[in-house]
């Protein structure tokens, strides 16, 4: 990427966060927080214009917003005097990223709590687009292709997608860039990516059967011992 393009980067698109601190990923834990931050990583807003769009109540979303702004992950851009009070907008200081570090030492109870907040976004998001026709495209994808693999196979798979993130990081740069120049032969289009990696019970075990819990039992005993 030539240098006028990382600057037109580092312009339009906000930056990486990575968090390392398992005490960030907790403040991370509450689906409201998801939420607002979804919101406030593509534009500035106010909590009430954020309960709003999120259709939750303004002082739960108000709450949740001091919790993010106090973690760090939240910045305050401006005020405005609204209806005999100050209004606060916010925004996202940057793209988050939990880093497995942080997310190795974090309570298997919070992770939960994020990975169901997580899909439950990533099924709305999914189905939004359905509604609108965004698979009717010749070059849109949707597959699910369960595998046998074993340890190495996990971790060159986890490898291969992480490459596959970080390139679609530099193809957006590049694409708003293009868009940023006026080239008019570039169309703009939202476009959704989502990515997902996991270990699932074997194709015949159904997911609450006594089989794929000792499956499940069975590896978390093979994960532990391969960490000590």
């Amino acid at each position: 990427m030539s240098e006028p393009d990382r600057l037109e980067w580092s312009k339009t698109v906000k930056q990486l966060t990575d968090i390392d601190d398992p005490r960030l990923v907790k403040a991370l834990a509450h689906p409201l927080r998801v939420s607002i931050l979804r919101v406030l990583q593509h534009r500035v807003a106010s909590p009430s214009e954020i309960a709003g769009e999120i259709e939750a109540p303004l002082g739960n979303v108000s709450y949740h917003v001091r919790v993010l702004e106090r973690a760090g992950l939240l910045k305050l851009v401006r005020t405005r005097q609204r209806r005999g009070a100050i209004e606060h907008y916010y925004q996202a200081l940057g793209r988050i990223r939990i880093t497995d570090k942080a997310w190795a030492q974090v309570p298997e109870i919070i992770k939960n709590a994020m990975l169901s907040a997580t899909l439950d976004q990533a099924v709305r998001y999914v189905g939004s687009a359905v509604s609108i026709g965004g698979f009717d495209r010749t070059d849109a994808h949707a597959s699910r292709r369960p595998m046998i693999l074993d340890a190495q196979g996990f971790a060159d798979l986890a490898a291969a997608l992480k490459e596959i993130m970080e390139r679609s990081e530099e193809i957006e740069a590049e694409s708003r860039a293009r868009l940023s120049a006026g080239n008019h032969d570039e169309a703009e289009v939202s476009a959704g990516l989502v990515m997902m990696l996991f270990e699932a019970p074997p194709e015949h075990v159904g997911l609450s059967t006594p089989s794929a819990k000792r499956h499940r039992r069975s590896n978390r005993r093979t994960a532990g011992a391969s960490k000590s």
